[in-house]
């Protein structure tokens, strides 16, 4: 303004010596115009917000309100999904033979008492032959135990002559029973073979039967049945770490399958004896599955809570913070035209989130989405 002021003396002290005063008195009012027009129009670009949210990029930006907590910090260890083994059955053959059909694919869903396979086998034609030769034993046994009663009627034989037969008839009705009730545990098929059913429902988790193929009784599993709907996390837990975890405590699970998908569960238990192959201590956390996303032999993280006395923080999610020049900011959001990059320094962190006590207070609200995109159009 100073220099405005200074302008117009020497102007007028111009138009005081020149032949033609009203000329110079008239372009000095337009250049004093011109300015005060330019100094508006200066103070309305500097009031104008240099960014802000437009409808579609609002659409896929998320805005979160942050508050003061206790600070956790977190330990994460490696672990899988295996099964469960309190539900897993695995099916051995009692039985040699030879297979002839296969009902039945890895991973499928069975119901108890569906017929899985067929094997031949010459102990089933043996035992057909055996409950053959017991009923023809049986039918002559009783024809001969008829006449001997009638002899006995008539004096001509002596009693215990009809005792001995009767003892060999009623042997002969037990094996026959017995073997009856053999066919009927190998759930023999009629015709010299015999069907393995399902002990259960579940799915076929493992397989090792195909058309063909020659079994031996007692041998390696054929099949095993779990249901799914209840797992295992089995978790790797290092001697540095053992301080750490205890049986209740909370975890989250996450799988490399579905890194997003976190499952929250406990330590259900800590097995107190060192895996000779892994050097390390297992614990187990059963999780439900009903959606049968975890799947076992998966990869999994466990993350567990570590308990500390760094005070309280506010936590800052891992997605709002933005790298900036070896800087970390996140973004204040107070409407639409009013976002604020503020610079942060964590205090603590762990695997979800950092924890700052300068640059956002409780109750502030941050961008939690699209944090990188929008700081850089804040910068241009």
């Amino acid at each position: 303004m100073k220099n405005y002021n200074m302008s117009l003396e020497k102007i007028s002290k111009k138009m005081m010596n020149t032949k033609y005063p009203g000329i110079l008195l008239a372009l000095a009012l337009m250049s004093s115009c011109g300015s005060s027009t330019e100094q508006a129009k200066d103070v309305a670009e500097t009031d104008k917000p240099a960014f802000c949210l437009n409808e579609t990029l609002k659409k896929t930006t998320q805005i979160q309100e942050v508050d003061e907590e206790a600070i956790k910090e977190q330990l994460t260890l490696s672990g899988k999904v295996e099964y469960n083994e309190n539900d897993l059955v695995a099916f051995r053959s009692l039985l040699d033979g030879v297979v002839e059909q296969v009902r039945f694919e890895l991973g499928d869903y069975v119901t108890k008492g569906q017929v899985l396979a067929t094997i031949k086998s010459l102990d089933i034609q043996d035992l057909y032959r055996q409950q053959q030769f017991q009923r023809n034993q049986i039918s002559l046994l009783e024809k001969q135990k008829s006449a001997k009663e009638a002899l006995l009627g008539d004096g001509l034989i002596s009693g215990p002559e009809l005792v001995e037969i009767t003892h060999e008839l009623e042997g002969a009705k037990i094996e026959l029973q017995r073997i009856e009730e053999s066919l009927q545990l190998f759930k023999a098929a009629g015709n010299g073979s015999f069907h393995i059913v399902a002990p259960k429902n579940g799915y076929i988790v493992q397989k090792a039967v195909s058309s063909g193929q020659t079994i031996m009784k007692e041998g390696d599993p054929l099949f095993s049945i779990s249901n799914l709907k209840e797992v295992w996390v089995m978790v790797n837990i290092y001697a540095s770490n053992l301080r750490y975890v205890h049986t209740g405590d909370a975890v989250q699970v996450r799988t490399i399958a579905y890194p997003d998908q976190v499952y929250k569960g406990r330590i259900d238990k800590v097995y107190n004896v060192f895996d000779d192959d892994e050097h390390v201590l297992k614990a187990r956390v059963v999780l439900e599955n009903q959606k049968l996303s975890l799947m076992p032999g998966l990869s999994a993280d466990i993350i567990i809570d570590k308990k500390n006395d760094l005070g309280r923080g506010i936590p800052i999610p891992q997605k709002a913070i933005v790298f900036s020049n070896n800087k970390q900011y996140v973004l204040q959001y107070t409407d639409d035209c009013h976002i604020v990059p503020k610079l942060i320094e964590p205090v603590a962190s762990n695997g979800e989130v950092v924890y700052v006590n300068k640059g956002i207070s409780a109750k502030d609200k941050i961008i939690t989405s699209n944090a990188l995109l929008i700081f850089e159009h804040l910068n241009q």
